[in-house]
């Protein structure tokens, strides 16, 4: 059975009556639907939301419980995911932010091309920002739990590509719109997608190849449906960054002992956690390629210089946008710069 988005609302609406009529006590269960776009043996549910939501689950004491809709089972989209959010269809998502492009455009300081080699560096500094520059302005309308970035993005593609040059003609799959004009300076076709739709578009030869970090490809299927990958040394091609985001109205409602618990498991050392676990998730999935006797290039510092190099008008053209958005784009990348710096220096948190 298929539900739209009014029909979704209204049953949401009708839960929350009910609540409603069942009375305040503190003691009531509370039920969050967490929603997103991935199957659940996916290294991000199995690996970080499922952790998230049993760990609320047990501090809670069994008062909360978290549903689990992996791959968009309450309807819609991926790029819908952060309206449904908002609008309170789910109770709590997770979501690529760059699939709802120019709506967020200060996370896009981690999608610049060769700017983040540490994920968890990274995913520490994505926090920091979203406290001290975002939570009041691009998401006021929702309450962040988490924010975060994959490891090092890179090319997963049907011919070798070790230059810049190879890539003419191809048309290449990216995740993000700054991943997008990326692909463009160094020459290839862009085709935008949510990463679901990846697999079938390479087995219809839609696609010549995608951008996806090597943790996502064991469960899309990757290394059967191409036989080379290319990664870089240091700083990977590119990153997304994501959020766990919760309905604003829903997360205030919550008795003020399941905030805390809620409050506990998310926020800094979560989002640390979140990058650092999905980062070394690459390593099964990139033994997955190897024993498919597919081609990994690995290119040197100075053959990735060449691809820095042609995506640097990629970081000219973003700070010029921010600064007819009124933002300092230059400003933030120095930030993140240094946060990143930050981490590494004094953080110790552990979740």
């Amino acid at each position: 059975m298929t539900i739209d988005r009014r029909g979704l609302m209204g049953l949401a609406g009708a839960a929350a009556l009910g609540l409603g009529l069942a009375g305040g006590a503190a003691a009531q269960e509370v039920t969050l639907r967490l929603h997103h776009f991935l199957p659940a043996q996916s290294a991000v549910p199995s690996q970080i939301l499922d952790v998230w939501a049993d760990r609320v689950e047990a501090e809670s004491d069994g008062r909360i419980e978290v549903q689990r809709f992996p791959a968009m089972q309450l309807g819609g989209t991926p790029p819908e995911l952060i309206d449904q959010a908002i609008d309170g269809i789910a109770d709590v998502v997770w979501t690529v932010v760059g699939y709802t492009p120019g709506r967020f455009p200060s996370t896009e300081v981690f999608e610049l091309p060769f700017f983040v080699e540490d994920a968890r560096a990274a995913s520490y500094a994505f926090w920091k920002l979203h406290e001290e520059r975002m939570a009041e302005s691009e998401f006021a309308d929702v309450e962040i739990l988490g924010t975060w970035v994959h490891g090092p993005g890179m090319f997963h593609t049907d011919t070798p590509v070790r230059a810049p040059s190879d890539l003419d003609g191809m048309k290449i799959r990216g995740g993000s719109r700054l991943v997008n004009e990326l692909l463009t300076r160094v020459g290839a076709e862009p085709v935008g997608m949510p990463v679901p739709a990846v697999p079938e578009a390479l087995s219809k030869g839609v696609i010549d190849g995608t951008t996806i970090p090597w943790e996502v490809t064991s469960s899309l299927r990757i290394p059967e449906l191409v036989e080379h990958h290319t990664e870089f040394e240091g700083p990977g091609l590119y990153t997304l960054t994501f959020v766990l985001a919760m309905n604003k109205a829903r997360y205030e409602s919550l008795p003020e002992d399941l905030q805390a618990v809620v409050d506990a498991n998310s926020r800094l050392d979560f989002s640390v956690f979140a990058g650092g676990t999905q980062a070394a998730a690459d390593a099964p999935a990139r033994e997955m390629a190897v024993e498919a006797g597919n081609e990994i290039v690995t290119l040197s510092a100075e053959e990735t210089q060449v691809w820095i190099d042609r995506a640097q008008p990629v970081y000219d053209s973003w700070i010029a946008g921010m600064e007819e958005d009124g933002k300092d784009g230059q400003a933030l990348i120095d930030a993140a710069r240094a946060l990143m710096e930050e981490y590494h220096d004094s953080y110790d948190g552990a979740y």
